[in-house]
């Protein structure tokens, strides 16, 4: 009667032990969101933000000097000739604002550049223009598109074709796991290609995020998540339940918060900056504004990026590749000593019972 009891009470403390050791994980990615995207986004300040000051006079040199003191290291102030060179600047995102001193001051921004760097610029040239007792001009020379008024739409989509991409990995490395690597990495590039088209017509057809270059962003969302998706395939064959935090450390959390999708690194703790100049989300958001809006500006350094992540994609599900052969092998070898040592058993003890009779 007393066995009944103590067998349940030990099922029922084995399975709290196994809940327990699952939720590790959840709680793992909570404090790893919170850290990612707090320490990312919670207080941006500007830091080195390029601006122009538009004039070759004493007049424009000393207000330029006045704005670089006054900004204690938040803003890179120069001068620059006329307005056409300033253009240029914002065009080629060398710069986030120009200011045309005089009686009607101007500011110049491109918003399709950064939105939030826009707005912080417009901020600090509007106290500027207000202490010369004017009114302040704002003339966007980089528009976005009327779909995606913010700018920030590309970075949603970023969103989307990563959750596409690294929920993926769970359905392929774990449902799939019977089946061989290489048709596992068939079928990571086959929904790749998917999740891209999704993305694509997030873009166009349905909430019009861009009015040209489609068919360039598809083509970089394929690349982006096929990275993601041969990233994570290959990385489940190593981390088996913790491919998810794993994809979700790299995809999400690095990822989403160093893409400059909401603030670009001059607002941004250093970390993140340096991140975004070789992460993939960094890549897919600066490519696409780049093909969409900057006349495919640093357009290949952007690509470069992206195919590099989809590289080491490949790289990845190579070792895989080579790890699960070792371990067939290493299954083939115990399962071949078992048999030996099972017909060698078996051998004894025939000769054991034909001693006997």
């Amino acid at each position: 009667m007393s066995a009944g009891p103590s067998s349940a009470s030990g099922s029922t403390a084995g399975a709290l032990r196994h809940v327990l050791s699952h939720l590790i994980t959840p709680l793992l990615m909570c404090i790893g969101m919170g850290l990612a995207y707090l320490g990312a986004f919670h207080a941006p300040a500007p830091h080195d933000l390029r601006v122009d000051v538009v004039g070759s006079g004493s007049s424009a040199q000393v207000l330029a000097q006045a704005l670089q003191d006054k900004g204690d290291g938040a803003l890179s102030v120069r001068t620059v000739a006329d307005r056409d060179v300033a253009v240029s600047h914002l065009k080629t995102q060398q710069s986030y604002g120009a200011y045309v001193p005089g009686g009607r001051p101007e500011l110049m921004v491109a918003t399709a550049s950064s939105d939030t760097s826009a707005t912080v610029v417009q901020k600090i040239f509007t106290e500027v223009a207000a202490g010369q007792g004017a009114p302040l001009q704002v003339t966007d020379v980089a528009p976005t598109a009327e779909g995606d008024p913010t700018g920030q739409g590309i970075f949603f989509l970023l969103v989307a074709v990563s959750i596409g991409s690294y929920a993926s990995v769970a359905v392929i490395g774990g449902a799939g796991a019977v089946l061989a690597l290489r048709i596992r990495a068939g079928l990571a590039i086959g929904t790749s290609l998917v999740v891209s088209v999704i993305g694509a017509a997030f873009a166009g057809p349905v909430f019009g995020l861009v009015d040209q270059g489609l068919g360039g962003l598809w083509a970089m969302a394929w690349l982006y998540s096929a990275g993601i998706l041969l990233i994570g395939v290959g990385l489940h064959t190593f981390l088996k339940r913790w491919t998810t935090l794993g994809v979700m450390l790299l995809f999400v959390m690095l990822n989403f918060t160093s893409s400059g999708g909401i603030f670009r690194p001059e607002l941004q703790p250093g970390f993140f900056g340096s991140l975004h100049s070789f992460w993939n989300g960094a890549g897919f958001v600066e490519g696409v504004r780049s093909h969409v809006y900057f006349g495919g500006h640093a357009l290949g350094g952007h690509l470069l990026v992206l195919a590099l992540w989809a590289v080491a994609g490949l790289v990845v599900v190579g070792v895989a590749g080579l790890a699960e052969a070792k371990r067939r092998q290493a299954a083939l070898e115990k399962a071949r000593e078992a048999v030996l040592m099972r017909t060698a058993a078996d051998a004894e003890e025939e000769m054991e019972e034909a001693v006997g009779v």
